[in-house]
């Protein structure tokens, strides 16, 4: 594998990457500070792709990024008022929204997306930037302008009232709401937010690859947690930035294992095996060490019973 084979792998991995850390951001604000495992996912980053898809068809690539949002903030939403309102518990409301927005999906946009012809936010960066030395990589570009405001909107959100009132949800409820504030509350709030960002985030995949599968959500969600816990396995549990930064590469780092599992030839197939096996890792290895010391004393125990 020479250099340049090196360099093409690492930034296919880095553009995929950066546009699946919106995912895992996402999970990062419903998984890691409200606790919540939203089984969702999948279902709303297609539908993202495909109100974003359809939108940038028509002519309005711009409005396609808002769009997009506000349709995965609807799902977020309908998620939330399952869990807080009708009592149904956040794994099933989870999976009766990913159910639903399968034939909700399949109403925009049909079985798949093309925009091969159709202008979107990269090809118009294209354009601006067509004869200077940053033409050759506008969707890079685009796609670190877009995860950069994320992130920095992410974690001023967080920092306020209302995002630690979120965080504190996800600790403690019941402190939440001696405080006056109503759990309910912020935890609708944090699915909309977070739903909202899968949903970007399958915008901008529909219009980087030019086309989009109904079928191309599927395991998403197990990418994302994946590369999650990656994320927070490298950066552990620092200052609320570098946490976020994380993700981004964990993310990058999930892709880049699948780019290099591509190049020497795995089966299609065995992908979804793949990811499995990173998040079980990801699980372990963390466990492992918080395991180490006690082992280590076991290990020495039995050793010194050995020589007596």
């Amino acid at each position: 594998m020479d250099l340049s084979t090196v360099l093409s792998l690492g930034q296919t991995a880095l553009e995929l990457g950066l546009i699946c850390s919106l995912t895992t951001l996402a999970l990062f604000l419903s998984y890691s500070m409200l606790n919540v495992c939203d089984l969702s996912t999948d279902g709303s980053f297609i539908l993202g792709g495909a109100v974003g898809g359809m939108l940038a068809i028509a002519g309005y690539p711009l409005l396609s990024i808002p769009a997009a949002m506000l349709a995965g903030l609807c799902s977020g939403f309908v998620t939330a008022f399952l869990q807080t309102r009708m009592g149904v518990d956040s794994l099933l409301a989870g999976i009766i929204v990913n159910t639903g927005l399968y034939s909700v999906n399949m109403t925009i946009m049909g079985a798949n997306l093309n925009l091969f012809k159709t202008g979107t936010v990269f090809t118009m960066a294209k354009e601006a930037l067509a004869g200077t030395p940053l033409a050759g990589q506008s969707m890079l570009l685009v796609e670190l302008v877009f995860v950069a405001v994320v992130i920095v909107l992410l974690v001023l959100f967080l920092k306020t009232k209302l995002g630690l009132a979120i965080r504190a949800t996800g600790d403690n409820p019941d402190m939440v709401r001696s405080s006056s504030i109503s759990p309910i509350f912020t935890t609708t709030i944090g699915l909309c937010v977070s739903n909202a960002l899968t949903a970007l985030s399958g915008c901008l995949l529909a219009q980087s690859q030019k086309s989009l599968d109904i079928k191309d959500g599927t395991g998403v969600l197990t990418i994302a947690l994946a590369s999650l816990l990656i994320g927070r396995t490298l950066m552990g549990k620092g200052p609320l930035p570098l946490r976020a930064v994380g993700m981004v590469v964990g993310s990058f780092l999930f892709r880049l294992v699948y780019a290099i599992a591509l190049r020497f030839d795995m089966p299609a197939s065995m992908l979804k095996l793949v990811s499995s096996v990173i998040v079980v890792l990801a699980i372990f290895l963390p466990y492992l060490k918080s395991r180490a010391p006690e082992l280590a004393r076991r290990f020495q125990g039995r050793k010194e019973g050995a020589k007596c």
